[in-house]
């Protein structure tokens, strides 16, 4: 049966002539007259072609009732916009893409619209006076992938549109009309989709090395079919390994996708995923000018057409970046995490740029701004970080570290290591999560007289000397992201690049050796390890801050812990001793 021709016929007013119809649904006429002659043998309609009693009863009783939108993701690929407004409210030709999306569903007869929120929803809330919709929250978004949006909306599957809300569709997709479930194509053949729509709708499984059907998002899902998949949702609630899936991979049971395919054509719709994506679309998006975006094209005099190859980079405990290609030539956009202001003094940190302007063994910075951090970076080609299991590389890594301290920079700020356990303390505003945390800041503490009696020069210290941070690149070693540095004594680098990686005793001492070339005093090595100790409680209040904010770091904060604990015992015996 044509639904849409149905559809036109019951909610056109005055009788329209095959012509019209055609011409309105954009098929020939042909096409038109036997559907015509269908609908009339199936009694839907009258000679008159008059919808009847059945015709209406149908239309009834298939008139979808709601709509789910998919809104709580990150969106983590449209960095930078990601850092200003959620996906949903991207606008192509000023309009968001959500109310859009909204508006089409409203053109079709459909109210009763569900948005499950989560990243940056308070920007959604005026969605709620301006169009009268329901909001889900996800609390989990940054955990999960949309599978879990999906569960917490399963009681409102039924005759119900799923839709992500990061698509353009260019003409309305949704109908008053629909009857059998179906999940929406593309007829673009793409690599990452297993899937091929046949010609009666049924959807087959391609072997890996095929190219499948692009997978759209957009679902319907009628009354049976909701009762299936809200009992495959209610086992995705008791299996947590299930919810780092998108919502599409329980659509296949026993090989066998249990949903009927739909194809459109690929220009019909457009999924706004990166940056590039939403130029290519409409080059005069709003979204498309934000602040990194303005910086780039200042620094670089150029244009949105000369950057390129925009691309997320590995999310930073601090930061979130991305590069891009601009020429022959590529960078780094460092853009500022949540809570980074209570962090890192910007000021501090342009000093030290400042410092280290004209050495070779850092990363070239051509934009740094002191007041919100923001900085631009040229991009060191192949390049890798330190393996922190390569004795070679850590070896080379402490001889330039070395280099460094020899060199004797000064700047007019200091690390202050005791401040800043307190400070961090006060950051994350609430007692800490282990039990004996004031026993061990205790014994902290009380190595503070030691570390500093042995100090025996301060110098700029990089103090977050991760060994992530020691490019090697065509034979050169480099040192890069200096937020923390400050004057200091230079073993604390030694503890910092031995508690990032980790480091049980063994390789911390065999990394002392390295630094100090096999001639490392036993009051030097045990001020190392008090050191690590406090460090390592530094950095767990810290991981404790960041937890507040809903970032986790997983085992790297609980090791932290652990090195204050362990390392203030070593160093209280031997001062006991």
């Amino acid at each position: 049966m044509n639904k849409p021709i149905l559809e036109k016929l019951l909610y056109t007013n005055s009788k329209m002539s095959q012509r019209e119809l055609a011409t309105a649904l954009g098929i020939s006429l042909g096409k038109v007259n036997k559907e015509l002659s269908i609908l009339k043998r199936e009694e839907y309609i009258d000679t008159n072609y008059k919808v009847t009693k059945k015709g209406k009863e149908f239309l009834r009783s298939n008139h979808p009732q709601r709509a789910i939108i998919l809104a709580a993701g990150y969106g983590m690929r449209m960095v930078p916009i990601n850092t200003e407004e959620p996906k949903g409210l991207l606008e192509v030709n000023n309009e968001p893409l959500i109310e859009r999306i909204i508006s089409q569903l409203h053109e079709v007869g459909i109210e009763d619209i569900h948005v499950v929120v989560g990243f940056m929803k308070e920007h959604y809330e005026y969605l709620i006076d301006k169009y009268n919709v329901s909001f889900i929250v996800n609390p989990h978004y940054a955990d999960y992938k949309n599978i879990y949006s999906l569960f917490l909306a399963r009681d409102y599957l039924k005759d119900s549109y799923i839709i992500p809300c990061d698509v353009w569709f260019k003409n309305n997709p949704f109908f008053r009309v629909e009857d059998e479930s179906y999940y929406l194509f593309s007829k673009e053949q793409v690599k990452n989709s297993n899937w091929r729509v046949q010609a009666r709708g049924g959807v087959k499984k391609v072997p890996s090395q095929e190219l499948g059907d692009r997978m759209v998002g957009l679902a319907f899902i009628n009354r049976s079919d909701a009762v299936v998949l809200k009992k495959l949702l209610d086992k995705v609630g008791k299996d947590r390994d299930l919810l780092h899936n998108f919502w599409e991979e329980i659509l296949e049971q026993d090989r066998k996708f249990i949903l009927k395919g739909k194809l459109i054509p690929s220009e019909s719709f457009k999924e706004i995923n990166s940056y590039e994506e939403l130029r290519d679309l409409d080059f005069n998006s709003s979204h498309l000018q934000n602040d990194a975006i303005k910086i780039i094209e200042h620094v670089l005099k150029t244009d949105l057409n000369g950057i390129r190859n925009i691309r997320v980079l590995k999310k930073g405990m601090t930061n979130r970046s991305f590069s891009f290609e601009h020429e022959d030539n590529k960078y780094i956009m460092r853009i500022p995490g949540k809570g980074t202001d209570e962090l890192i003094n910007r000021h501090d940190e342009y000093e030290t740029y400042s410092v280290l302007k004209n050495v070779e063994w850092t990363e070239r910075v051509l934009y740094l701004n002191p007041k919100n951090g923001y900085k631009l970076s040229r991009f060191i080609k192949n390049s890798q970080n330190c393996d922190s299991n390569n004795p070679q590389q850590v070896y080379d890594c402490m001889k330039l570290l070395r280099k460094f301290h020899d060199s004797n920079f000064k700047v007019n700020h200091r690390f202050d290591l005791y401040n800043q356990i307190e400070f961090y303390e006060q950051l994350r505003n609430s007692p800490s999560a282990y039990r004996d945390y004031d026993l061990v800041k205790e014994r902290v503490v009380v190595l503070r007289p030691f570390i500093e009696k042995n100090v025996k020069k301060q110098v700029l210290c990089h103090i977050d000397a991760n060994p992530d941070n020691f490019l090697f690149s065509k034979g050169r070693i480099y040192l890069i992201d200096w937020e923390y540095a400050g004057m200091q004594d230079p073993d604390i680098d030694i503890a910092m690049f031995a508690i990032y990686a980790m480091y049980d005793q063994p390789k911390i001492d065999k990394l002392i050796q390295y630094y100090y070339q096999g001639h490392c005093d036993l009051v030097t090595k045990q001020k190392i390890y008090a050191y690590v100790a406090a460090c390592g409680l530094l950095w767990s209040n810290w991981c404790e801050y960041k937890q507040s904010l809903g970032l986790d770091f997983g085992a790297y904060s609980l090791a932290q812990y652990r090195y204050a604990k362990e390392y203030s015992k070593k160093v209280l015996k031997y001062l006991e001793e």
